[in-house]
């Protein structure tokens, strides 16, 4: 693996220069692209990005979303909670695809895996309206 940890994008060598595009927007890109799944309610973070967001220091676009970095490629791991009454292997198919494809379109990145896992399902509270209170 690299000690830079970025991600090399120029396999042909040309006068222009070399690309790099950071984990950290990979986690970025996946992330937006599996919220955008209908049936994912939201992405699990981890204690520190959950105080760091409270704290106002980061974005949650990458929550959720683990980025690995191999020798033959990369492995996306992502962490959702679905809504209630979906299809959860339906829900995860189309999570991996909609990845896979806008990873490939953004970056050209052709990824070894996309592992989807399902740590929780999200209830859906309504909300009843209480009646008017008279005086």
């Amino acid at each position: 693996m690299k000690d830079n940890h970025l991600i090399d994008m120029s396999d042909d060598k040309t006068d222009l220069g070399k690309v790099e595009i950071s984990p950290e927007v990979i986690e970025v890109i996946a992330g937006l692209a599996a919220s955008e799944i209908e049936g994912v309610a939201t992405m699990r973070g981890n204690f520190a990005s959950g105080v760091a967001e409270r704290l106002g220091r980061k974005n949650n676009h990458g929550k959720g979303v683990k980025v690995d970095l191999q020798e033959d490629g990369i492995t996306v791991d992502v962490f959702v909670i679905t809504n209630y009454g979906v299809s959860i292997p339906d829900v995860c198919k189309k999570v991996q695809e909609n990845i896979f494809q806008t990873l490939k379109n953004m970056t050209a990145i052709e990824l070894i895996g996309v592992n989807v896992h399902v740590v929780g399902v999200q209830l859906e509270i309504e909300k009843k309206e209480e009646p008017a209170k008279k005086d």
